[in-house]
């Protein structure tokens, strides 16, 4: 089989290229070459972009294969996600990878303005030794207000608590125990600016933040305090920092980012009162190199149609280490749906209940639905496009979660109705200290049996006698059974049995059995991986 095709649209990092492995076809094109670009996606599965490639409607169009698009950075500004997602097509960053560079750049602008260093090398390098003039200020014992506690925030709080400076912040998402925890304490955004020494910002754009720190807010600060932001163009008001730098209302600012890049013009490249850098927060060799393998290592999860935590029009956000585990068995409880099913799905109810609902677990719902497709259609089956395939088929779909398991610490579940009018359900747990996956009811009968590749569900009258009628069969065809279990309800009424075996069962085997057993229900189920 030919191999995906994966398409380097900017220039990347060798341990990007390495990290996507020898599994893919890698081709190269100048993602601003747009003639180029859309000749090439063509046939790509997957592109890997910096800011320069703009991925849009039109390219996506083109793309009739694609199925992911991979941003090599924080910033999403140049890909279309609603075109991208409404055609299934997975949408990848690297959220992480630039945070300690930035944390680091601000704490850089920080000392820069505490010590006109900026400043005192372009006077020294004119042969000016001017000493006095740049007299600076000490970190220690002063206190830094951080706007957005935040993992970037949380860097710099650590950082700057080795300076041995107090940290103060606002951030309405944040707890006091978390607070606690980092060492820092909690205050109103108007007490924090009148406070701090030093204000770093660091809040996602959104219409809210925009202009968040203006005229009135400027005014609320000491005239000895400096204000720094790395984090979003627009969070300052840039007219307002510029009257209240030039009237001494505050001692200086720290500038990397700006409402329109590169600034030219803006009057606060002329004050010398402002360090700016040109938008230098991921510019370090690690965050590059961190940014390509990060989503190198995300495009090898979504060629193979695997979760990708980092996708960014997959519901579920950031995935907690105790709902990941649940993430392969609710897939595994889909297909298992799916293979129960003997007619048309109308309904589905993704259950999850005990523990486990302290945290989001929305992205189970997504992985039961992969599942239950997987299987089914004759498409790629990925996190993104499931809830679109449930949708086209006019598949209503709840996620139902309960924090009471009566009799497993976390139960998770796949419900259904089908077309005919029945309902089937299987439900499964993870076991012990590795985690086994179990199945633990299957349409209302009471089991507990490892999962395995292959599955043979059976119901049929309970009787003596029947199990030898079955295991004859299975024996004289040379098909193992590796595990089994029945569960009844009364005696003499129905029973359901499930095997485990070692290989995958022929049709007309299964015909003999179903006859052999006068079987009300039997159904091969095939794990695929």
């Amino acid at each position: 089989m030919a191999k995906p095709i994966v398409l380097i649209a900017e220039e990347l990092s060798p341990a990007t290229v390495e990290a996507l492995g020898p599994d893919f076809d890698v081709k190269n094109v100048d993602g601003t070459d747009r003639t180029a670009l859309l000749a090439a996606l063509e046939d790509a599965d997957a592109i890997l972009i910096r800011s320069a490639t703009q991925v849009d409607e039109e390219a996506i169009a083109a793309a009739k294969q694609l199925k992911v698009i991979a941003r090599a950075g924080v910033g999403l500004d140049n890909v279309d996600i609603k075109a991208a997602t409404a055609a299934g097509v997975m949408v990848v960053n690297a959220p992480t990878s630039n945070i300690i560079s930035a944390a680091e750049l601000t704490v850089g602008h920080i000392l820069s303005l505490a010590r006109h260093i900026p400043a005192a090398h372009g006077a020294l390098a004119q042969g000016q030794w001017k000493r006095s003039k740049y007299t600076g200020v000490e970190l220690f014992e002063k206190t830094v207000g951080i706007i957005g506690l935040g993992r970037i925030g949380a860097l710099i709080t650590a950082r700057l608590q080795a300076f041995g400076m107090n940290i103060v912040a606002y951030d309405p998402y944040v707890t006091a125990s978390r607070a606690q925890q980092l060492g820092v304490t909690l205050l109103p955004l108007d007490e924090l600016l009148a406070t701090a020494d030093f204000i770093s910002i660091h809040m996602p754009k959104t219409p809210e933040t925009t202009g968040m720190i203006s005229d009135a807010q400027l005014a609320l600060m000491k005239p000895t305090a400096f204000v720094v932001n790395v984090a979003r163009g627009g969070l300052i008001d840039e007219d307002a920092l510029y009257r209240a730098l030039t009237t001494n209302e505050i001692a200086g600012a720290g500038l990397d980012v700006f409402v329109h890049e590169p600034p030219t013009g803006s009057p606060l490249l002329d004050l010398p009162n402002v360090v700016v850098t040109p938008h230098l927060g991921a510019s370090t060799d690690e965050a590059q190199e961190k940014a390509g393998v990060s989503v190198a290592k995300s495009v090898r999860l979504a060629l193979g149609g695997e979760l990708v935590p980092d996708a960014v029009n997959v519901a579920g956000g950031i995935i907690d280490p105790t709902v990941r585990p649940g993430i392969p068995l609710m897939e595994k409880l889909g297909q298992i749906f799916s293979g129960l099913a003997g007619s048309p799905v109308t309904s589905i109810d993704v259950e999850v209940r005990g523990e486990i609902t302290a945290f989001d677990v929305s992205v189970l719902k997504l992985a039961a639905l992969k599942g239950v497709f997987t299987n089914v259609v004759s498409e790629s089956v990925s996190y993104v496009n499931a809830p679109l395939l449930a949708e086209q088929r006019g598949i209503a779909v709840r996620l139902v979660t309960d924090a009471v398991s009566d009799e497993y610490r976390n139960l998770l579940t796949v419900r259904g109705a089908l077309a005919d009018g029945t309902q089937i359900s299987v439900s499964g747990t993870l076991t012990g200290p590795k985690q086994t996956e179990k199945i633990v009811e299957i349409n209302g009968y009471d089991v507990e049996v490892p999962v395995a590749d292959h599955l043979i569900v059976m119901v049929y009258t309970d009787r003596p006698g029947i199990v030898a009628v079955y295991g004859k069969e299975f024996g004289d065809a040379g098909i193992n059974i590796a595990g089994m279990q029945i569960s009844r309800r009364e005696a003499g009424g129905q029973a359901l049995s499930v095997l485990t075996v070692d290989s995958p069962v022929p049709d007309g085997l299964l015909e003999t059995v179903r006859t052999a057993i006068s079987a009300d229900l039997l159904r091969e189920i095939d794990i695929t991986e």
